[in-house]
């Protein structure tokens, strides 16, 4: 029986209940005992005594570890955590910490300044410890406003707060090395605290920009502020769009390792446990007003962290490494000087090869932590606003938690601790608009977020899973959404075939799930966008190949060659009982992105044999902007959402070459040769887009439009 269990008891048992009293008590002493140990060991050296901890983002990488490390070894301390719960943060980092009573997680936003002053004020917060950020530095190349958003606006929120509330007797802000830029290669000795700051992304550029403010408060308004900046750290729960977590997940199924341009960057690499003490020691030991260095002497190229990786699954380099297209701009080396925070007492304790070693068991033992993260294991991966639904976050049992999870739930507390209503409206008196996307790993969906940026347009990922009704209700509840997009599904790893040995998960999602999710807007009234599939139609006899004669809206599904077409076709005809559902069948989707593996030009440029057949596609680039206007113009129904025309294999291929590399070179093979290396059959057919067309009359046939949108955009050649 584990101590939790021990205390509880059985409630309707009068000598039980005596019995849990008593074990209560010992168990109090022995805790507040630990404490003690600890405390008088702080004494000793005259350090910082906090009460009340706030620690931001901690259901993130970094501040999971800290918090369980503070829980763990002060339980005089009350620890406070606020986190919006982002694509890359994971209740279950919060595990260890949650059957303790000082502990207390609420959901929401640092940005949200009434939320933040409620919670010092009702908390009596007296110190804080900022780890909450955007921190992907590829993620930053694609959307630096929500960088600027979180890193900058977010701190302003909690310094503000802080100044108001006159309260905080430390507020410890979480930096990085990347502020100082770039450190010359053969540079003996490390950065140090007082070095000029010098980023050269725009990831960087924002935490040094919170830095400037957190300067700025300390010494305008007397704010007791310290500054650490790090190295890069790793370990178990990081999100794996963090190289060392991206490797090892990739190593496991034996997938090649991408390498950002040749692989001779150099970085330190700090264990997560390390780090977590690090910050102990500054939170006690740490002297106000100073930035300290945490950091390591011992440095490792890129390609030697991926060559070990290798070796510890037993790859062939030479085989499973890979060169990719670098970075924008990739600083070539970050080194620190770490003196500073060594003279308080701390040192790095954990060698690099029993760091890398526990954290591959770690996820070697935990594979579907963070559920579906193929969109972080590519090279380059947007990830920006994300779990889709693929991915669970669990979330607490609160009938089984002596802890606090103000997260959805209890309504009376929930209600005063979520951030306030907002009815914004346009400068034309009407409702804005805010899209509630799902599919967020997905690459429609990730393209989705994009588009919605750059016009403009609010919008938040679904956190919830499609076959969860009460999940997706919360979803809408929270968000107010004004339409719904949903571009969640299961098409198959890698491919289709996946389909036919997961039948149940691919009901799960495909038809159980997108059925909830429309019913659940239908119940709030909402349009829902639904990216579905043209793969369920097959040549015939009334639409023979070549005969430019297309399927229809109105026909009847015909393929039932894969058992991922066969759901698909299924749930759209049920759909056809919904009235606000608009379903867009896609087919072959094809964008000016030729990195991505999804891509259908990247997967037929890669095979060794294709078929040679006319198709409908989909050009993403062209047609996606337009279902963004198709939700504004609350169009309803089925639409073949392919651009008009077909085009075979051979004659994108024949661009391809034309415009990409002259000396590519592919071989055919038969639809009977394909049967015998694939599980389930493939469609192939053209689509009727009259129907799209007649909406949008600038739409351009599918050759057009791999011209405009693909190929000149990626134009190698000079033709």
């Amino acid at each position: 029986m584990n101590l939790t269990a021990k205390v509880k008891g059985e409630i309707d048992c009068p000598r039980e209940k005596k019995e849990r009293e008593v074990d209560s008590r010992k168990i109090l002493l022995l805790l507040l005992s630990i404490g003690d140990l600890h405390q008088e060991k702080l004494n000793m050296t005259s350090s910082y005594i906090p009460k009340n901890i706030l620690i931001t983002g901690a259901a993130g990488f970094i501040a999971s570890h800290v918090c369980n490390r503070l829980i763990r070894n002060y339980p005089q301390y009350n620890i406070i955590v606020l986190d919006k719960l982002d694509y890359c943060s994971n209740l279950k980092n919060l595990n260890p910490s949650r059957e303790y009573p000082n502990f207390k997680f609420i959901k929401g936003d640092i940005a949200s300044a009434d939320l933040v002053n409620f919670i010092l004020v009702t908390e009596s917060i007296d110190t804080i410890m900022h780890f909450a950020a955007q921190t992907h530095v590829d993620n930053s190349f694609g959307n630096s406003f929500e960088f600027t958003k979180n890193n900058i606006y977010g701190t302003h929120v909690l310094l503000e707060a802080c100044k108001v509330t006159g309260q905080i007797r430390r507020f410890i802000h979480v930096s990085t090395d990347e502020v100082y830029g770039e450190t010359d290669e053969d540079a003996v000795v490390g950065n140090h605290e007082a070095s000029q700051l010098l980023p050269t992304n725009p990831y960087s550029a924002t935490k040094a920009g919170a830095e400037m403010l957190v300067m700025a408060y300390g010494r305008s308004y007397g704010l007791p502020v310290i500054t650490t900046r790090g190295n890069n750290v790793y370990g178990p729960n990081q999100f794996p769009e963090k190289m060392i977590p991206k490797f090892l997940l990739l190593a496991k199924s034996g997938k090649t390792l991408p390498i950002h341009g040749d692989g001779s960057n150099v970085r330190s690499y700090l264990y997560c446990e390390d780090v977590a003490e690090a910050f102990e020691v500054i939170l006690h030991k740490g002297e106000v007003g100073h930035v300290y260095n945490i950091g390591t002497k011992k440095e490792r190229r890129v390609i030697d962290v991926a060559r070990e990786i290798c070796k510890l699954f037993g790859l062939n380099e030479d085989t499973n490494i890979k060169f990719v297209e670098n970075r924008p701009f990739n600083d070539q080396r970050y080194f620190l000087d770490d003196q500073k925070l060594k003279n308080l007492g701390w040192s790095e304790q954990t060698p690099w090869e029993e760091g890398l070693r526990k954290t591959m068991d770690w996820y070697v033992s935990n594979p579907d932590w963070w559920g579906d993260v193929s969109g972080a294991l590519l090279p380059h991966p947007r990830m920006l606003m994300i779990p889709g639904i693929e991915r669970k976050i669990d979330g607490p049992d609160l009938n089984n938690s002596t802890s606090s999870f103000v997260a959805n739930g209890p309504p009376s507390k929930a209600k005063a601790l979520q951030e306030p209503e907002s009815n914004i409206t346009s400068l034309a008196g009407k409702p804005s608009l805010k899209f509630l996307i799902y599919g967020r790993t997905g690459w429609i969906g990730g393209l989705l977020g994009k588009i919605c940026e750059k016009q403009g347009i609010p919008f938040e990922y679904g956190r919830g899973r499609l076959e969860n009704r009460s999940s997706l209700m919360a979803d809408i509840q929270n968000v107010k959404p004004t339409h719904v997009f949903n571009a969640a599904g299961v098409t198959g790893r890698p491919n289709v075939d996946w389909c036919e040995t997961h039948k149940p998960e691919t009901i799960r999602v495909n038809v159980a799930g997108t059925l909830t999710l429309a019913d659940v807007c239908r119940e709030h009234g909402l349009l829902m966008m639904n990216y579905a599939t043209g793969c369920i139609f097959e040549y015939d006899d009334a639409h023979p190949l070549g005969s430019g004669i297309g399927f229809k809206e109105e026909d009847k599904p015909n393929f039932t060659g894969s058992f991922y077409s066969k759901t698909k076709a299924m749930v759209e005809g049920l759909l056809k009982e919904y009235e606000n559902v608009c379903t867009l069948r896609v087919r072959m989707p094809i964008s000016s992105d030729l990195s991505n593996p999804r891509n259908f030009i990247t997967k037929i440029s890669r095979y060794n044999k294709v078929v040679d057949i006319p198709n409908s596609m989909t050009i993403l680039d062209e047609l996606l902007p337009i279902s963004v206007e198709m939700a504004k113009r609350n169009l309803r129904g089925i639409w073949n959402f392919t651009n008009p025309g077909a085009v075979s294999h051979n004659e994108i291929l024949e661009m391809y070459k034309a415009y990409i590399d002259p000396s590519f070179k592919w071989v055919n093979f038969t639809l009977e040769e394909q049967a015998k290396v694939i599980v389930a059959a493939r469609s192939n057919n053209e689509m009727d887009a009259s129907k799209l067309k007649s909406e949008f009359p600038e739409m351009l046939s599918i050759k057009e439009s791999l011209i405009k949108h693909v190929f000149e955009p990626n134009k190698k050649t000079t033709n």
